[in-house]
């Protein structure tokens, strides 16, 4: 089963490389906002949950988030395997989405990190603003805001797949069927490369 962790700042053309990705493998898109509406629209145990945290202002517990990501796991065997979008952003969210995967015999395959300098970012999204109609695409300085809170989180959690040797940052910037020639590049030298026994392999990495 394959498994990626892609990540990129806001303007970087994450969702056009999770798309295509999700097209050419077989994956199912586990978005942790997507998640938590579909639960609560469903009304479910988890969903319920996090509605009522969210009611009163609070942050949603890594653990529910988990047990959602845990639940799309189960409802999706026919799945190549999965791409998660902006998650896990802590390396304590990257820890027990580990432990999780393991629980289902699988891991992580790779996290791809696509890099864009901040003024390309800036001026994307500002054109972006144009037609998108999000008020946060239209000002510079939340888009600023929103790069700079994007590369304080992915730096612990790059670390954390790095020291794995999962972890790949790519150039952002060029064609679009350039860049994802790269990034299914790197996902077959991982496929090629996995062991039998993933979930093993990941606790011996982390013993």
């Amino acid at each position: 089963m394959l498994n990626i962790v892609l990540f990129g700042p806001p303007g970087a053309g994450k969702g056009t490389q999770s798309q295509k990705l999700i097209t050419h493998y077989n994956l199912v898109h586990l978005s942790t906002g997507d998640l938590l509406r579909a639960q609560i629209a469903q009304g479910t145990e988890l969903g319920l949950t996090a509605k009522k945290l969210m009611d009163e202002g609070l942050l949603v517990p890594d653990e529910v988030v988990i047990g959602m990501i845990g639940s799309s796991l189960k409802t999706n065997p026919q799945a190549g395997g999965f791409i998660f979008d902006g998650f896990p952003r802590t390396v304590a969210q990257a820890e027990s989405l580990d432990r999780l995967m393991a629980e289902h015999q699988t891991n992580i395959s790779c996290m791809i990190a696509l890099e864009v300098a901040e003024e390309e970012l800036v001026t994307r999204l500002l054109e972006r603003g144009k037609t998108s109609g999000r008020p946060d695409d239209q000002d510079e300085t939340k888009i600023r805001r929103r790069v700079t809170v994007y590369n304080t989180e992915t730096a612990q959690v790059a670390g954390y797949y790095a020291a794995q040797q999962k972890f790949h940052a790519l150039n952002g910037i060029g064609p679009i069927d350039s860049i994802f020639t790269e990034i299914c590049g790197l996902i077959d030298q991982h496929q090629a490369a996995a062991p039998e026994n993933p979930a093993a392999a990941t606790s011996e990495v982390k013993a």
